[in-house]
């Protein structure tokens, strides 16, 4: 294909929203050209670990078998976002959501609600939803809570397909700001916006793009981080999996605004998929002439390339990453000179993270004061979560800034199952902080969650219920932070080793009067003297779940008890025969068969046989072994 001018995007715009109207719920009349219906099947890294890609195959094979293949068309799609739910379906133009199908569902389902027009009731979404029989994704609490523009064709295009990208107004914002405006424009609008990198830091977007198109020398370099390394955290991979050409588009303009020619995606090697899916993406905007020279006839050429990531967490920081793609070990340099002035081969280099990019077109097409209408004062537009462990609702989800935890956790989470109580979450990653039950009511945005000792992060907030040690998670994160250390400077490498230490002495019930002290005096040190971010925010974990778990580290350390029965070596596993329910759930659960139990009887633990796996803690519904 030759390269497209304006008119020519505007053409393949019109014809691909025809193609893709059912998408909006848009019904029209059926007819041989056409299909009826669309089903938007979630194949995301997650759904196809659930089995949707087993899922997509029976499906053919059997609306093939019905003779529906020429009336129904099956549309992979990224990330609808409800991890726990899947695999997940979209039936369109109803909207009707199928949730965890398996290739057992699919003949029933195809023969009932494509054959008869019956949807199938037993695959619907179970938790309350409106009034009505059959729940829309908008009925969903988990969808309707939500505030999309990251995310907005998550699940509503096949991120292979450039043509239902525009359609879907994409590049719309390119061609705004390659045609119509200028560098210092398009700066501006970003600043006006009030736009923060989404990456940890939250520093301004505008701000640093002007830093870099001011600096001296002819050559600079437009950088995508999706190295995301922290724990739980998905909110990198869901967006290049779901939509590539939206970080495309925003890299494109940001090398406009600076006057780069080159850029690099730099993604770790573990997100197979995201990495097929940015190829598919980069070559296609190749093809269409939205890469390399001339763009769009504008006169402005920019071209970028994937790196791949061996994995190493501390490449998350900007000048250990541009290390790594110069072919060096990943290990970050002291700053100054910042990377906007001496970046990549110490040219003036622009990097944000996959978030962030995706952001621009939208903000470019819309105008800055659209963005900025969105959000706090200091916080502006929305935020993108991995929402994972003890709450209901694990997915990605994205709210407007100034959102509260509770809504998030709650309303959109779903809460914390199986009857257990909301301890904490935490915000930041390795680099964050626990936030308790205290503050469950704190807005989500830079200022307010920095109050309470976490930071935003790139979007990793792990909920944690009742039977979570604040002790042993601490020492969870500080193993993290300890193993991906790259060991350049004395404080991260010696300081967080030693941290760990005291952490799993204490865990291991050898604690002693003064480790509370010396953990508080260590991590002051090490925030202090730390050459990166790694090593400066490592610490928060200990010093945010000393200020509120105090009495926990206590426990271990002066009764020799873990008070959330968490840590093995400092509990008996013994069964209270007056608490014991006598349901043999425990036994039922017991790997090595070291539980013995009979009907209307109280289990009892063969301490020979136990392996402290906590099988039994965890299962025991009455809380019963002490």
């Amino acid at each position: 294909m030759s390269k497209l001018n304006a008119e020519d995007l505007k053409r393949i715009r019109e014809n691909a929203k025809k193609a893709i109207s059912l998408r909006e719920g848009e019904a029209r009349e059926y007819s041989k050209s056409t299909y009826r219906s669309e089903l938007l099947l979630c194949s995301s890294t997650a759904c196809r670990a659930s089995g949707s890609l087993e899922v997509k195959d029976t499906l053919e094979k059997e609306l093939a078998r019905q003779g529906l293949q020429q009336e129904i068309r099956i549309v992979e799609t990224g990330c609808n976002g409800f991890c726990a739910q899947g695999p997940v379906m979209v039936v369109q133009p109803e909207g009707i959501f199928y949730q965890k199908l398996t290739a057992k569902d699919i003949p029933d389902l195809v023969e009932e609600h494509f054959l008869k027009g019956c949807p199938v009731e037993r695959l619907f979404y179970k938790e309350p939803v409106s009034a009505e029989a059959i729940p829309r994704m908008h009925d969903i609490p988990f969808f309707a809570n939500q505030h999309l523009i990251v995310l907005r064709n998550r699940g509503v295009i096949n991120p292979e397909s450039i043509d239902e990208y525009i359609a879907r107004e994409g590049y719309t914002g390119l061609c705004k700001a390659l045609l119509e405006m200028t560098p210092g424009e398009i700066i501006e609008q970003v600043k006006i916006s009030g736009l923060r990198g989404r990456g940890g830091a939250g520093f301004p977007t505008g701000l640093k793009w002007e830093f870099a198109a001011k600096a001296a020398g002819d050559i600079r370099y437009v950088l995508c981080n999706a190295d995301e390394g922290d724990p739980g955290a998905f909110m990198d991979r869901s967006v290049l999996e779901a939509d590539p050409h939206a970080v495309l588009e925003g890299m494109i303009i940001a090398a406009k605004a600076v006057g780069a020619q080159k850029g690099y995606i730099y993604c770790r090697a573990e997100y197979p998929l995201a990495l097929l899916r940015l190829d598919i993406a980069i070559n296609k905007a190749r093809e269409y002439g939205l890469l390399g020279e001339d763009i769009l006839g504008s006169g402005f050429g920019f071209d970028l390339e994937v790196y791949q990531g061996a994995g190493a967490f501390v490449c998350g920081e900007e000048t250990a990453l541009m290390q790594s793609i110069e072919g060096k070990r990943g290990m970050p340099r002291p700053r100054p000179p910042f990377p906007a002035n001496q970046g990549l081969w110490k040219k003036p280099t622009v990097l944000n993270n996959v978030e962030t990019y995706a952001n621009v077109a939208q903000i470019i097409q819309n105008g800055g004061e659209w963005y900025a209408s969105i959000g706090t004062e200091t916080s502006k537009g929305t935020k993108v979560f991995a929402l994972t462990g003890a709450v209901r609702n694990i997915g990605l989800v994205e709210v407007p800034m100034g959102t509260t935890l509770r809504t998030i956790i709650f309303d959109i989470g779903g809460g914390i199952p199986k009857k257990r109580s909301f301890k904490a979450v935490q915000l930041g990653g390795p680099s964050g902080g626990c936030v308790p039950e205290a503050f469950i009511d704190t807005p989500v945005d830079y200022e307010s969650i920095a109050k309470v000792g976490a930071i935003m992060g790139s979007g990793g907030m792990i909920v944690m219920d009742d039977k979570t040690c604040m002790v042993d998670m601490a020492r969870f994160f500080m193993e993290f932070i300890q193993d991906e250390s790259c060991g350049k400077c004395t404080p991260c490498r010696e300081g967080t080793r030693r941290m760990l230490q005291i952490l799993e002495k204490i865990t291991h019930g050898h604690g002693e009067p003064g480790d509370i002290r010396m953990l508080e005096e260590l991590s002051a040190f090490v925030k202090d003297s730390a050459l990166c971010g790694l090593g400066q925010t490592g610490p928060n974990p200990v010093l945010s779940t000393l200020q509120y778990f105090r009495d926990e580290y206590e426990a271990h350390i002066y009764e020799k008890r873990c008070p959330a029965k968490r840590c093995p070596a400092l509990i008996d596993f013994v069964v209270d025969p007056e608490k014991c329910s006598r349901c043999g759930i425990c036994f039922k659960n017991c790997p090595v068969n070291a539980i013995e139990w009979k009907k209307k009887e109280p289990a009892w633990i063969d301490k020979a046989k136990c392996i402290q796996c906590l099988s039994c803690i965890t299962n025991c519904p009455v809380d019963a072994i002490h």
